[in-house]
């Protein structure tokens, strides 16, 4: 239907030209040794940034990747109508803090490691709707603040099983706007919070690959799609012990996905570098799109993406108090120079 914004339940579709006007993605030495090595903007030579707290360092690497990317959009600060950015810090600290710095009207949005596609969605629908000519979507996580919150302090030295997960360190950053150049964003499949009653938070995969699941499934069903009108899907950080859980279930439901299905956690490190079942975090699924898959579309590599970003919405309260983990998941469509391929 012309006009539409919004089909099925869930999806948004964007009616006007919204797009990856710059992105930018910033990392820490391990990330920067991975897979991605030379997908960065900014790679950090350690984990404290040049700060003197590791929480410094996470702001710092979200205020870095922030700068660097108004600067490649080469635009003002001023010209920025709204900053929409969380991590996984207490009250979004980092997030919170870095908006002080940047003095852009400010829009704190908490979704766990969902948070890169949650605060996107919305930039999104603020620019589609006339409520912004450009708005900065944000996130960053760093391995040991996120450690000593949510785990033990870093120096304690815990053992962890192989389903846990290592937190990346980093930031990634889009600015959206009005425009014929650049990826586009098409659609936007807000996920629902799903709870299986796990409660182990060293695996968070199998925790959230139902959540994932669920979200790829809603997104084809509202739009029309199939797997094979993606040229890459990819999850967030569901890793080695979620990702194969979210195939089985969309394979259940007749959902072939094919090996162009993928996740964000499991491109960002090698063999060789001890993170259990791979990365995690709002930087996770960040910086591999911002610093990698956007730069791949650009190459002309992939003409449609969709990137599901998900999440575990668990805190250390809810954890000392037996809480199972509650998940979700949010999807974006990418697509590089209006290449149709279904619907």
């Amino acid at each position: 239907m012309p006009g539409q914004r919004r089909i099925g339940r869930s999806t948004w579709v964007f009616q006007n030209d919204v797009r990856i006007i710059a992105n930018a993605a910033v990392a820490g030495p391990m990330e920067g040794e991975g897979k991605l090595a030379g997908s960065f903007d900014l790679v950090y030579g350690d984990l404290y940034a040049g700060q003197d707290t590791w929480e410094k360092a996470e702001r710092k690497m979200l205020e870095d990747a922030v700068e660097t990317a108004i600067q490649k959009a080469k635009l003002t600060r001023r010209e920025i109508d709204v900053y929409l950015a969380g991590d996984l810090l207490n009250q979004n600290i980092s997030a919170s803090f870095s908006a002080k710095k940047s003095q852009i009207p400010f829009l704190g949005v908490s979704g766990a490691c969902s948070t890169s596609m949650l605060s996107l969605s919305l930039a999104a629908a603020l620019v589609d709707g006339g409520y912004a000519g450009y708005a900065v979507a944000g996130v960053s996580s760093h391995n040991c603040t996120a450690e000593k919150q949510f785990r033990y302090p870093t120096e304690y030295g815990g053992q962890k099983p192989d389903t846990a997960q290592w937190t990346v360190s980093g930031a990634g950053v889009a600015i959206v706007g009005m425009g014929r150049q650049g990826p586009k964003i098409c659609y936007a499949t807000i996920g629902t919070v799903m709870d299986l009653g796990i409660k182990n938070p060293f695996d968070m995969g199998s925790a959230m690959a139902p959540a994932a699941a669920k979200t790829i499934q809603t997104h084809f069903e509202d739009t029309g799609r199939t797997p094979e009108d993606y040229d890459l899907i990819v999850t967030g950080d569901l890793a080695s012990v979620g990702h194969p859980i979210a195939r089985e279930l969309l394979e259940s439901e007749g959902y072939h996905m094919g090996e162009h299905f993928q996740d964000c956690g499991l491109m960002l490190y090698s063999a060789e570098q001890e993170t259990f079942a791979g990365g995690s975090g709002c930087a996770c699924s960040a910086i591999v799109t911002y610093g990698h898959l956007l730069k791949q579309m650009a190459q002309g590599r992939y003409q449609r993406i969709l990137v599901i970003a998900t999440g575990a919405l668990l805190s250390t309260l809810s954890y000392q108090q037996g809480e199972a983990i509650p998940c979700i998941a949010h999807a974006v469509s990418f697509e590089m120079n209006d290449k149709e391929k279904g619907r």
